[in-house]
């Protein structure tokens, strides 16, 4: 009977999970201009259809197989019979697959092809991203043996992420007239932030899947801390973003806010099982203000990331392994498990920078990775997929395509 419990709350937690891939549409599509909007949905939606796959047929193997030195799984491949708990924990399993390469599509957003951006989402779900689930979550895997702890994915989902977006938007540059000549940095708002804090809670409601089903069952006594920890972790993201913009003198930007508040989500994740409340508290509330603070940094050194995903995910994964190392309830400040935790932030980085860096490259060279000037000009929108956003406010195609034809 327990078993059957515990399966059924994997599997809740398996859809809650799922349904941050919602959550993401709202939060990229809303940061997003108007013309880009399908374009950046689409990219969510049809990714979460081939990571799908190609996590079932390859990526679940590398990660989660018999381990070979230590280094991926050597089988496990394309799996067909499987018991019922393996099966949830292979779909389970997916959803972080998923969740991983979507922290991409943010990033590149308004400028990358729709075509490149899904064969590098194939590829991450494939080597990049189950390698080092790979190293830090197999029993065998060699991170694990050194006592690196990433309970939810600090650094296999969202360091992982965060790496690849920055290759990626530093192999395609910014957007067109996000910086001056000069290097200032150019607003480029989103078109609806009302679905950007609808996504924030979407987001946040997915997290607790994200973090409770990692517990693997109801019956352990740490779950309600875990699912304590993640609330108070969102909350005070959000505190802790107010706060740095409050103290600095800047002002209170919502998209900001729902950002510092994912940031204290992404903080909290490495550590949910192993932090009480109040480091917890305090872990989410300096991720929130660090993710803040970065946002502005990254943009100042020309670097357009459109919704600011390095920063939440990239900076917000690295404190979060650092602090688990800090902060481990029963062990606090044992210089040792920091070294530890440092250690895997870093080959995080070492891992899935050059690597994505290199899959962006390759398909620059042959396929071709950002969209044409006049192209991007016009927005992804009808010159990917021949559809608008809005209709009733927006050119028709009709329209689109007799300017195409006068230029």
């Amino acid at each position: 009977m327990n078993e059957l419990i515990n399966l059924a709350w994997v599997g809740i937690c398996t859809a809650l999970v799922f349904f941050m891939q919602a959550g993401f549409a709202l939060v990229e599509g809303g940061l997003a201009r108007a013309k880009n909007s399908v374009n950046v949905i689409m990219k969510i939606y049809l990714g979460t259809c081939f990571i799908g796959v190609g996590f079932w047929l390859v990526g679940y193997g590398v990660a989660f197989g018999p381990s070979v030195g230590g280094l991926f799984g050597g089988a496990g491949y394309a799996p067909m019979e499987l018991p019922a708990t393996q099966a949830m924990s292979l779909l389970y399993q997916m959803m972080f697959a998923t969740t991983a390469v979507t922290i991409v599509s943010g990033a590149v957003a308004e400028r990358m092809r729709y075509g490149a951006y899904l064969f590098f989402a194939v590829l991450m779900s494939l080597l990049i991203y189950p390698v080092y689930a790979h190293w830090s979550w197999n029993a065998d895997g060699w991170l694990k043996q050194l006592g690196f702890v990433d309970f939810a994915g600090d650094g296999a989902v969202h360091s992982i992420g965060a790496w690849c977006a920055l290759a990626g938007v530093m192999v395609l540059g910014p957007r067109l007239g996000r910086f001056s000549k000069k290097g200032e940095v150019r607003e480029i708002p989103g078109h609806n932030l009302p679905m950007v804090a609808l996504g924030g809670f979407v987001l946040w409601l997915g997290w607790f899947g994200f973090n409770g089903g990692s517990i693997s069952g109801l019956e352990s006594a740490n779950l309600g801390t875990v699912l304590l920890n993640t609330y108070l972790g969102a909350c005070a993201g959000g505190i802790g973003a107010l706060a740095f913009m409050k103290l600095t003198g800047r002002p209170v930007l919502m998209s900001a806010s729902v950002n510092g508040s994912l940031c204290g989500l992404v903080a909290i994740t490495g550590g949910a099982a192993t932090l009480n409340p109040l480091t917890a508290t305090l872990v989410g509330m300096i991720g929130g203000a660090l993710c803040t603070w970065g946002a502005e940094k990254i943009r100042s050194w020309r670097i357009d990331d459109a919704v600011d995903a390095i920063a939440v995910h990239g900076i917000g994964g690295v404190w979060g392994l650092i602090a688990t190392g800090l902060f481990y309830q029963g062990d606090m400040f044992n210089g040792q498990r920091v070294l530890v935790q440092a250690l895997g932030a870093f080959i995080a980085f070492a891992w899935a920078f050059p690597m994505a860096y290199a899959c962006f490259k390759l398909i620059d060279r042959f396929a071709g990775l950002r969209a044409p000037t006049l192209n991007e000009q016009r927005g992804l929108d009808y010159t990917e997929h021949h559809e608008i956003a809005y209709p009733e406010f927006q050119d028709s195609p009709a329209q689109l395509r007799m300017e195409a034809r006068d230029a």
